[in-house]
């Protein structure tokens, strides 16, 4: 294997985690956070993605990169400053863009409005 560890493939300690979802992606020799799912319940991991001489980042065990589980008292700022670094994708302008245009928003809305009308209306 060469590089770093790709985090969005990361699932393990494997009894406790699952449902990865990577918010913030330094790439090599950097970080990377994410919210899942620690023992059923929601939380934030975090891990050192690695470089081309250690691949597999930290923490690891047994040759298996690893998600450190963030404590409760720091999950606030994890998120946020991740959320800060994170780069801003296509999909985040355009709903920031369409969010901004109320004319679009309100014809949606109406729209929608008319869609929950004929389904009160409609026999069954």
């Amino acid at each position: 294997m060469t590089g770093p560890y790709n985090p969005r493939d990361v699932i393990s300690p494997k009894r406790h985690v699952s449902n990865v979802q990577v918010i913030y992606d330094g790439g090599a020799d950097d970080c990377a956070v994410a919210r899942l799912d620690w023992d059923g319940q929601p939380g934030v991991g975090i891990r050192w993605n690695g470089n081309d001489t250690r691949p597999l980042g930290s923490p690891q065990s047994r040759g298996h990169p690893f998600w450190f589980q963030v404590p409760d008292d720091f999950i606030d700022v994890v998120l946020q400053r991740a959320r800060e670094l994170a780069p801003e994708t296509e999909l985040d302008v355009a709903y920031r863009e369409m969010a901004a245009d109320s004319e679009r928003e309100q014809e949606a809305t109406e729209w929608s409005q008319a869609l929950i009308g004929d389904v009160a209306n409609a026999s069954r």
